[in-house]
């Protein structure tokens, strides 16, 4: 019996492609005048931004902080970008009525992630929230989901995750969850 939904946010409950797109795109070309490429950052989409980093050479620890900080200061500049799957929505509040415990596991920074939220108006739906400040390791490692199957005090066959990309699957079919792929 499925007692908890746990769902990735960044492309399954919200399709965020382009407003993390422009805003990392404009805190490379400022950190590191790098113009990022739109299909490289696709195929890439779902990895911390420490492993694109490290896909484009850069290992500089101050430098990676500095893009963050950058990224998350533009961030909100380009949220008229966000598009939240309202079916998907639709579908989580119907379960959360029916007693199911609905969670975010995601490797997503916690300022960037409740920005988002909030300007969503949806921060306190959640009953949990795991992001990417609570775990040590990103997607495709399954650490995301395990911690939050483990705070919900359900386990992996009580849990139904919802996730988009190749490393999120990946991770939730490590964490031993039932899986679904989305595709906003």
């Amino acid at each position: 019996m499925i007692k908890a939904i746990i769902s990735d946010f960044d492309g399954t409950l919200v399709d965020t492609f382009e407003a993390n797109y422009h805003a990392y795109k404009k805190a490379f070309k400022e950190a590191v005048n790098i113009d990022l490429n739109r299909d490289f950052y696709f195929n890439n989409f779902g990895l911390r931004i420490d492993d694109i980093c490290k896909l484009l050479n850069i290992d500089d620890l101050s430098l990676l902080k500095h893009i963050k900080e950058l990224k998350a200061n533009y961030y909100p500049d380009f949220f008229e970008y966000l598009k939240i799957n309202e079916s998907l929505f639709n579908t989580y509040k119907a379960l959360k009525a029916q007693g199911i415990k609905i969670a975010l596991a995601t490797t997503a920074a916690h300022k960037n992630l409740y920005n988002v939220l909030n300007y969503l108006n949806i921060a306190d739906f959640f009953d949990l929230i795991v992001c990417g400040d609570d775990v040590k390791h990103g997607k495709p490692d399954p650490e995301v989901y395990i911690v939050a199957m483990d705070k919900l005090n359900v386990k992996p066959n009580e849990t139904l995750i919802f996730e988009d990309s190749v490393a999120g699957i990946d991770a939730a079919n490590n964490a031993k969850g039932n899986v679904i792929k989305i595709k906003i």
